[in-house]
């Protein structure tokens, strides 16, 4: 056990590295010319049609933000019928397994391959796919849908290429990617799963290109903002506070705020809602608002900017109008806050990724973006997110698409896998 043990670490150990210990290229090229990589690819021509099946059954499975349950059972059932050992729900909601590797030894580490099982759209949304020739249209089915069906396709292959890899695979669809699940399934893995510690690298499939590398986490805050005040009769309680008012000296003031285009830093006041009726002066109104940047130094600046100008927007109000009924107040609660992170691109996972997209002919680019990958970067563990493949455009849109023509879908998703298995020590 013990030389198994040193045989994994030895698999793993380019992985936390800053430079590779062999020509990521070269790497590359012996599993692209190898038969079972071959067959692999064989197989997820062959089986395209199970691919796009799957890909229909899981987008019909409502997934709402806290609701993935369901789909989350239905992919337990696929992992389970893929072979893949110590598959399994954890408290959290994530579903995984493990195919295991030649070195394989208890308790030790792995690669994560994921992809998420929530979509953005709240229940009741009509999931149903409608198909106009090779083009799925259907709330959800390319973000992240089609993804979860890719990495079930590589298990396919990888059995049907008869791969074996040096490590350990944990194929992984997690809960909690999108909006107010604030990544809660990869925080979960990572902090306090039974897997927490043993993770060497993960690899996350979001979108649909093939030539984006994101290396880059962008971090995120955003905050729920509620003012309140005394209200009263629009006509005869005019001249008290309104905390309208303050909410729209806030917004006012936000985009007053001119932000670095180097690190990228941006905001948005993207909700406003309450008052009680045309002719009221409001007791409560509130403000969602989401600030991100590429840097955390960036924003952190841009918090305390925005901190300062609530508390100036209550105080000018006040100062401005009768506080004779009770002052303007706000209470500024976080509703979400994502970790930035950048996984260096002379890293190993990187430079094996890019150099796979290379060799299947497309030529890629590294991108900042927010992904279940920020909590690995954050972490200091080698991490990027890649596209599963084909064509996709409205994501989050009630017209969402993912075009499933063959040889544009196949050809795309070879990247991922032909990633994975270098990764991972094809042998």
């Amino acid at each position: 056990m013990f030389i198994r043990l040193l045989a994994t670490v030895a698999a793993l150990a380019l992985l936390s590295g800053p430079a590779l210990a062999a020509d990521p290229v070269r790497s590359v090229q012996k599993v692209l010319a190898s038969k079972g990589y071959k067959a692999a690819v064989a197989s997820l021509s062959d089986t395209h049609d199970q691919t796009v099946a799957d890909l229909i059954t899981l987008t019909e499975i409502p997934a709402p933000p806290f609701k993935e349950a369901e789909r989350g059972r239905a992919y337990l059932a696929r992992l389970q019928a893929a072979g893949l050992t110590d598959v399994e729900t954890d408290a959290e909601g994530n579903v995984m397994g493990i195919r295991r590797g030649t070195a394989h030894v208890d308790g030790g580490p792995v690669v994560v391959f994921a992809a998420h099982l929530d979509t953005v759209f709240p229940e009741g949304t009509d999931v149903r796919v409608r198909r106009e020739g090779t083009r799925l249209m259907a709330p959800g089915v390319g973000d992240d849908t089609r993804s979860l069906a890719t990495l079930l396709a590589y298990l396919r292959a990888m059995e049907a290429g008869k791969i074996r890899t040096k490590a350990d695979i944990l194929f992984v669809g997690n809960v909690g990617e999108e909006g107010a699940g604030d990544l809660r399934g990869v925080r979960f893995l990572f902090n306090k799963g039974k897997y927490a510690g043993r993770i060497k690298a993960f690899i996350s499939m979001d979108g649909a290109d093939p030539r984006f590398v994101v290396n880059q986490g962008v971090g995120s805050k955003r905050y729920h903002i509620a003012f309140h005040g005394p209200g009263g009769h629009s006509y005869g309680a005019y001249g008290m506070v309104n905390p309208m008012a303050a909410l729209g000296r806030t917004v006012t003031d936000l985009y007053a705020i001119t932000t670095p285009t180097a690190p990228k830093t941006t905001y948005a006041a993207s909700v406003v809602g309450g008052g009680t009726s045309v002719n009221a002066i409001p007791h409560d109104v509130f403000l969602e608002v989401d600030l991100r940047s590429e840097s955390a130094v960036e924003l952190a600046r841009l918090d305390r900017q925005l901190n300062e100008i609530m508390a100036n927007a209550v105080a000018q109000e006040n100062k401005a109008r009768s506080t004779r009924f009770g002052p303007v107040t706000y209470e500024a609660r976080v509703i979400g806050e994502r970790p930035t992170g950048r996984t260096d691109e002379a890293t190993a996972i990187v430079q094996l990724t890019q150099a796979a997209s290379r060799a299947l002919g497309f030529e890629t680019s590294f991108e900042a973006s927010s992904t279940d990958s920020n909590v690995p970067m954050s972490l200091g563990i080698p991490a990027v997110t890649i596209g599963s493949g084909g064509l996709a455009g409205r994501a989050h849109a009630l017209d969402e698409w993912v075009d499933v023509e063959k040889p544009g879908s196949l050809k795309g998703m070879q990247v991922g896998l032909l990633s994975l298995l270098t990764l991972a020590g094809a042998e």
